[in-house]
């Protein structure tokens, strides 16, 4: 493991904490840019709402903030991106089924959202993962 003020390069990182971190990467990405419509459709369509639609496009934009945080916690090496990144997955399978459950394209993006939450979750607490990002079997 390189020492902790130096960058890993990819073929320090295992591939599976590659995965989760451009994974988690990808789900703040979406969720950050729900969170850009909303505020572009704030200035576009004029809602009813201004003071609620104003404030829930803030808060799924700082909503995107733990995924991406995590995500480049995963990249880095870092171990306390670990339980951000599990908490955004566990987050996930609920609002995937959810999701899957009103049918149509809703259908689609659910098992998307779920499916990933479940490799990601594979993905973090696998052996390798976990001792690139230095936790030991009595730390996990």
């Amino acid at each position: 493991m390189p020492p902790r003020n130096e960058t890993p390069t990819p073929s320090d990182r295992p591939r599976r904490l590659t995965a989760a971190a451009v994974l988690t990467a990808l789900e703040g990405a979406v969720v950050a840019a729900f969170g850009v419509v909303s505020l572009v459709k704030l200035v576009t369509d004029k809602p009813d709402g201004m003071v609620q639609a104003v404030t829930m496009a803030l808060t799924v934009l700082a909503l995107s903030v733990l995924p991406l945080a995590a995500a480049r916690g995963l990249w880095l090496r870092r171990r306390w991106s670990r339980g951000p990144s599990m908490i955004v997955q566990l987050i996930a399978l609920p609002a995937g089924y959810q999701m899957a459950q009103n049918g149509g394209v809703w259908t689609a993006g659910g098992i998307v959202i779920a499916l990933t939450g479940v490799v990601v979750l594979g993905c973090l607490i696998n052996p390798t993962a976990t001792e690139a990002l230095g936790i030991g079997p009595r730390d996990a």
